[in-house]
């Protein structure tokens, strides 16, 4: 290994070190701003959502772990009336108010070809394009399991930066994939639309399943 590899290498063990020394917990408030007391919306006010702010939201989002550092998510965030336009024949019709009052509905997609970016990605091991660059199988579950894990990371973002969450599966993904993805490698994942919510539209809070239903320790 390079010597200034190796030197990065030791920065960030040093680092990561001096950080888990720290001991950090979230406090009350950061768990009920991203979890207990977030809600998802079907209502937005008429508040625009700045370029800034998404940048923002994808800034924190792409620092959530992948396989292999893979970073399939790839995101259209539509927002002018032309764009959707052309996303509403794919909704399901009782999404397309939704749709339509949010500010920004974020088309959350995955890349089939992620692994052409791995030699900068994941340096560590300069063949793992190789991994996938011929298993189209291979590439298709890493994209859409690592996408998926990155959709989650990208709603918890956009709730760190203030912004509401309504996320949505009731499309066609055919028809958005033709529509917005026609001759590329990316494929449509999911919904998010993105706003600040109209309180006044969501409704009690349904239940969750209880830890000893869930987990177990073996």
């Amino acid at each position: 290994m390079p010597d200034d590899l190796q030197q990065l290498d030791e920065a960030a063990r040093s680092a990561a070190a001096s950080f888990q020394a720290r001991g950090l917990t979230a406090d009350e408030t950061t768990l009920a701003l991203l979890f207990s007391e977030a809600r998802t919306h079907y209502g937005w006010q008429q508040r625009d959502v700045t370029d800034e702010t998404l940048q923002a939201l994808y800034e924190i989002a792409k620092m959530g772990p992948t396989s292999m550092n893979q970073q399939p998510m790839r995101v259209v965030f539509v927002r002018s009336d032309q764009a959707k336009d052309r996303l509403e024949p794919a909704l399901l019709p009782g999404n397309v108010p939704k749709m339509r009052q949010a500010p920004v509905t974020a088309i959350l997609a995955y890349d089939l070809n992620f692994w052409e970016s791995l030699p900068e990605l994941f340096p560590p091991n300069p063949d793992a394009q190789n991994i996938f660059k011929n298993d189209a199988t291979a590439a298709q579950v890493n994209a859409f399991r690592n996408g998926t894990l990155q959709g989650a990371y990208f709603m918890l973002a956009a709730r760190a930066v203030g912004l509401d969450v309504g996320a949505m599966s009731g499309f066609d993904n055919a028809k958005v994939d033709e529509e917005f993805f026609h001759g590329t490698s990316l494929k449509s994942n999911f919904l998010v639309n993105l706003g600040y919510a109209d309180t006044s539209k969501i409704f009690r809070r349904l239940p969750r399943l209880d830890y000893d239903r869930v987990c177990e320790t073996i």
